[in-house]
């Protein structure tokens, strides 16, 4: 993939020090040149459940996500539930981001949504117009496509690594690279 558009992802490079991307894979749900973009954190769970952030929301056994330091008070979700869940926007096949949030309560308690079709997070990753072309030239990004299997069936503090790893050629050796620079 060259150009960033909804539906990509990207992956911090090594030696990314900003500690909200360390070692990130990002999912872009939205991107207009002319808007700017919106993608969340796909690897970086904050060890609370759902329903310790949302008073009213019914006992549900699904992590929380740190998806990026902008409007840390907000909450978002992606899912696989597509046009069950109404005001839902496709990101790729398989995806979909937010819905009427009253009805995904009622499929919850109905049990017609599991933890395995949805993932919820705090804050999201944002750049203005430009933004992000520019620390992409700078060479802080690389770029890849969303796969559903990335967000519903990946474990997270694995996920750095196999994205490089499905893109192959030099980033496989990318992913073998130690976390502490020290280690080398």
């Amino acid at each position: 993939m060259d150009k960033t558009q909804t539906g990509s992802i990207l992956i911090a490079e090594p030696f990314m020090v900003d500690p909200n991307f360390k070692r990130s894979v990002i999912a872009i749900c939205d991107y207009t040149e002319e808007e700017g973009t919106v993608g969340f954190v796909l690897n970086k769970p904050l060890g609370l459940q759902v329903n310790e952030l949302i008073t009213d929301f019914p006992s549900f056994d699904a992590d929380v996500y740190f998806g990026g330091p902008v409007q840390t008070d907000s909450i978002h979700y992606i899912h696989n539930l597509g046009d069950l869940l109404e005001k839902s926007t496709k990101v790729v096949d398989g995806v979909w981001w937010g819905g009427d949030f009253e009805k995904l309560k009622f499929l919850i308690r109905s049990d017609m949504v599991q933890p395995h079709n949805i993932r919820f997070f705090v804050g999201y990753s944002g750049w203005s117009p430009g933004q992000l072309e520019e620390e992409m030239n700078l060479g802080s990004w690389m770029l890849s496509d969303l796969d559903a299997n990335y967000l519903f069936k990946s474990k997270p503090k694995k996920l750095w690594k196999q994205v490089l790893k499905n893109i192959g050629d030099t980033h496989s050796v990318i992913a073998q690279m130690p976390d502490a620079a020290n280690w080398n």
